[in-house]
């Protein structure tokens, strides 16, 4: 046997790292403690009060894994016997009703056998269902777990609003059957974990009969909402990766970060996974991070269509949430006559929006990432352009040769491409950003800013002189400015000028475009489409297109 000689090396899984999958495990991953990010004395309070309430939370915020040190600290306290459940697996059942709670009973009674918990569930479950008896099966089960229990029974039901139709309604009725006889012979507390809040569920019954979750479950005392991280936790986050490795994140990263992500919790655990270790040059942890590692890693992950990003593009499908984000996008004054109050509470819920102090998409990454999915199929379908036609021979991109091509390219094609936007009224809009971002996706990036109210979006692009160097060398930068013709057309300049010249001062970009979209019906091509030049606010030169 030849024998060589072994080298061993200190491997970097051995270390803790940023969790972007499945429950915190506090060995292995940075965390924030998990029971700071809900008020825990309101939670206990409602506990011993013996009431059924809801916490609900955006998906990948951490609700999982705060669930489940809510039941670790409860059994440790040794006053209830708590049980955590996930139940999406009876989502399969659909309208079969039978079918899914007797999934969620046995999902119950392996789970309380998993967490040492009353192991003769699984029997008395196995019993009931024998019996057939699937119409009251999980009254009976609860009940008679709560009769034999030393301990009052808090139970969690997480992935609640996962389950479907005659299921779901099943489940509610059959919870609120057994609430007047806890604690004795029911559970004391039980909290539904989902999404959403229980008064958003409008479920269709087999009978095509829709039922709203707040008449099927009218005993919740209240819903609690888990939110993000503050500033403070982000960066406390951060530091425990410093304090393991010795790595350091340079402080200008943090101010972005915020901006880019405010504190959703997987967004915040994504990109430090990005910097830390996709990035493979910075698994030399002697290596600091810097702003620019900050950037490309943002880049990286809005381009990764991950899991997380898939899931908040699929949302983009609802018709409640296409109103409110097309106004968004739009630059609307109001939402008035738009959209309904629950549908605007139901959208926050989910984490797409924020509406104080003002609506607005939730966080600058939500805000790259959702016009670039709605226009994917128009990036597409732009043919024949190709970013080399617009690089100067300094390396700089011909903004005046782009914006034509633009212009001739939204006459010949924006009518096709806005009857198939499913936000029509940002659509002008939506068509530049999908135009550019065809041909900046091989080397540059835009930054987008809309807000409820503005009447207008401001872009930046960004694009490395030399590739070689990419964005760590020197930068042309491009303030554009889209607003749509309401009134006078002179005015309507006079205001983007001054906007976009504010706007550029503040990116420290030397060019600065507005683009004025005429939409009127009756106005032909000719008179849309046109240059001019010769405007300035203060030392920004300004040139304006009509499209």
């Amino acid at each position: 046997m030849l024998n060589f000689p072994i080298t061993l090396q200190v491997c970097h899984s051995m270390q803790k790292y940023f969790n972007t999958a499945g429950p915190i495990i506090p060995e292995d991953h940075y965390h924030i403690d998990l029971l700071w990010r809900l008020d825990w004395d309101e939670i206990r309070h409602l506990i011993a009060s013996k009431k059924y309430f809801v916490l609900h939370a955006p998906r990948q915020t951490g609700k999982t894994s705060t669930l489940l040190a809510m039941m670790q600290a409860l059994n440790a306290a040794g006053q209830y016997q708590a049980l955590y459940v996930n139940i999406e697996a009876a989502q399969a059942a659909r309208q079969d009703a039978e079918a899914g709670l007797a999934i969620i009973c046995e999902t119950i009674a392996s789970t309380a056998v998993i967490y040492g918990i009353q192991p003769e569930l699984e029997a008395l479950t196995t019993q009931l269902l024998a019996e057939k008896q699937a119409r009251s099966v999980l009254t009976i089960l609860l009940s008679r777990w709560a009769q034999r229990s030393d301990k009052p029974i808090v139970l969690m039901l997480d992935e609640v609003d996962a389950l479907v139709g005659d299921t779901l309604i099943s489940l509610l009725r059959q919870i609120r059957a057994g609430y007047a006889q806890r604690p004795r012979a029911f559970p004391q507390s039980i909290i539904l974990c989902g999404v959403r809040d229980v008064r958003d569920y409008r479920i269709h019954t087999s009978d095509r009969e829709i039922i709203t979750g707040g008449s099927a479950f009218n005993i919740k005392a209240t819903s609690l909402v888990m939110g993000n991280f503050n500033p403070d936790e982000v960066q406390a986050l951060y530091q425990q990766h410093t304090e393991e490795t010795g790595q350091t994140f340079a402080d200008r990263i943090f101010p972005l970060l915020w901006e880019d992500t405010r504190g959703q919790p997987w967004l915040v655990n994504a990109l430090g996974y990005e910097m830390t270790w996709e990035d493979r040059q910075a698994r030399d942890r002697s290596m600091p991070i810097t702003l620019e590692h900050y950037r490309a890693a943002r880049e990286r992950l809005i381009r990764s269509r991950q899991t997380h990003l898939d899931q908040l593009a699929d949302k983009l499908r609802e018709p409640r949430v296409q109103r409110v984000i097309g106004a968004i996008l739009a630059g609307n004054n109001t939402l008035e006559g738009v959209v309904r109050e629950d549908d605007l509470q139901y959208i926050e819920d989910l984490g797409l929006i924020i509406r104080k102090p003002q609506v607005r998409i939730a966080n600058a990454i939500y805000r790259e990432i959702i016009p670039r999915e709605i226009t994917a199929p128009v990036q597409d379908g732009i043919t024949n352009q190709e970013t080399v036609w617009y690089v100067l021979p300094d390396g700089r991109l011909d903004i005046s040769a782009l914006l034509r091509a633009f212009q001739q390219f939204f006459r010949e094609h924006s009518d096709i491409w806005l009857q198939g936007l499913p936000f029509r009224e940002a659509g002008p809009q939506l068509i530049l950003q999908a135009f550019l971002q065809r041909l900046v996706n091989g080397g540059g990036r835009i930054n987008r800013e809309y807000a409820l109210g503005r009447k207008y979006t401001d872009l930046l692009l960004e694009w490395p002189l030399d590739p070689q160097q990419g964005f760590y060398g020197a930068v042309q930068r491009v303030v554009l400015e889209l607003k749509i013709l309401h009134g006078s057309l002179d005015k309507t300049i006079a205001d983007g000028v001054r906007q976009v010249a504010d706007y550029a001062r503040r990116c420290g970009s030397e060019e600065a475009c507005l683009l004025i979209f005429n939409r009127a019906p009756d106005v032909g091509w000719d008179a849309k489409i046109w240059h001019k030049t010769g405007f300035q606010d203060g030392n920004v030169p300004v040139s304006v297109w009509g499209c």
